[in-house]
């Protein structure tokens, strides 16, 4: 079931980051219940991976006897996970203070864009704005356009989910040792920073440039980046090292001595120009054929309709069919104690009385908070 496996999570709904990281819990074998909003109750769709794996209960937080039972939870629970803007679980009367005067050792993670405190901590933003202000985004694309939404990976799932993610994993660790939980503050602004670091050694090393389109991996390098073949269809090289740049002049049978000079970025441009059109003149599949597997470092630049059915990803099961959707499989992989995807996505208030049943609610709570109008 997966190293998580008795960990038990309460996710508060939200969107983007905090549903992936409760994803995440529940693929390694984590029991999450989200607590979902009672005036939404029934609505959501199976088809939703990202909400994969967790059961659904619909509470009325504005409801005294909703948020006791929330604090009810709290009590039995390892960590909790919440992507409100900073005050809101405070104004709910559900705080981290509160939550671990009733279970000193909750791990309380707290995911926001820009963070709990700061001169932006109460804005509206979205993953391209938090990616925008730590650097990424103006360091992605073209130089003669404006940069390129890198879809929400950087941000959302990368600098915020996988942080939370980490923080939260890191302080149920150090409970073992302490006996304490404490608060967790995952920031995208910060995650997205972190992911930076590399780059900010290059700076320091005289090895990167702040200008787009002018480094190794911003496209600036003819030998790392994506070519367009002759059936329209794209292809990616990454031939950084020079015995792998080496091979990539073999394999496309050039003999063009200005290609020796790999480094020389005064002429990327034009040997960027070269390449492009060599590329051109075979379909995909010949370039696949040509140099797929090889150590050109080359692979076809597929959609998401085509990455499933590639051979690699059916040997690895890197996709799977689960209640006829296909999504991709729990990552990373476990030796001994492997994740499964635990359930196709919950509507909304689903197994609110299975949760609170299986949380020691006894059937006389139960009916009291139906009467209430909590659950």
């Amino acid at each position: 079931m997966g190293p998580l496996k008795g960990i038990r999570v309460i996710e508060m709904a939200g969107i983007g980051p905090g549903p992936f990281c409760a994803m995440m819990l529940s693929d390694m074998g984590a029991e999450v219940i989200r607590i979902d909003r009672l005036g939404l109750k029934g609505s959501g769709s199976r088809a939703a991976v990202l909400n994969r794996g967790r059961r659904s209960l619909a509470l009325d937080l504005k409801n005294s006897a909703g948020v006791e039972t929330l604090l009810r939870l709290v009590e039995k629970a390892d960590i909790l996970i919440e992507g409100f803007r900073p005050g809101v679980m405070e104004r709910l009367g559900l705080g981290p203070e509160i939550c671990l005067q009733r279970n000193a050792g909750l791990i309380f993670g707290r995911m926001t864009g820009w963070g709990q405190d700061g001169p932006l901590a109460q804005a509206a933003g979205h993953d391209i704005n938090y990616i925008s202000i730590a650097g990424a985004l103006g360091a992605m694309g073209y130089a003669d356009r404006p940069p390129a939404p890198p879809l929400n990976l950087v941000g959302d799932f990368g600098g915020g989910a996988m942080y939370l993610l980490a923080g939260v994993l890191a302080a149920l660790i150090e409970r073992n040792t302490s006996g304490k939980g404490q608060v967790i503050d995952a920031a995208m602004t910060d995650g997205t920073a972190s992911l930076l670091s590399p780059f900010f050694g290059l700076m320091a090393m005289n090895m990167w440039t702040t200008n787009r389109e002018s480094n190794k991996l911003d496209g600036g390098a003819h030998y790392y980046g994506c070519y367009v073949c002759a059936d329209d269809k794209y292809v990616s090289i990454g031939s950084i090292e020079p015995q792998f740049y080496a091979l990539l002049l073999q394999k496309c049978d050039i003999s063009d001595p200005q290609f020796d000079a790999q480094q020389d970025q005064q002429q990327w441009p034009q040997l960027r120009d070269k390449l492009a059109a060599l590329f051109k003149t075979k379909p995909r599949e010949e370039w696949c054929t040509l140099m797929e597997g090889s150590d050109v470092c080359f692979a076809p630049v597929l959609g998401l309709g085509d990455a499933p059915s590639h051979p690699h990803n059916i040997a690895r099961k890197t996709f799977v069919e689960y209640d006829g959707i296909t999504q991709p499989a729990p990552a990373p992989r476990f030796s001994r104690t492997q994740g499964s995807i635990q359930a196709s996505a919950a509507l909304v208030g689903e197994h609110s009385e299975q949760i609170l049943q299986g949380w020691g609610f006894s059937d006389a709570d139960i009916q009291q908070l139906k009467q209430a109008g909590a659950i």
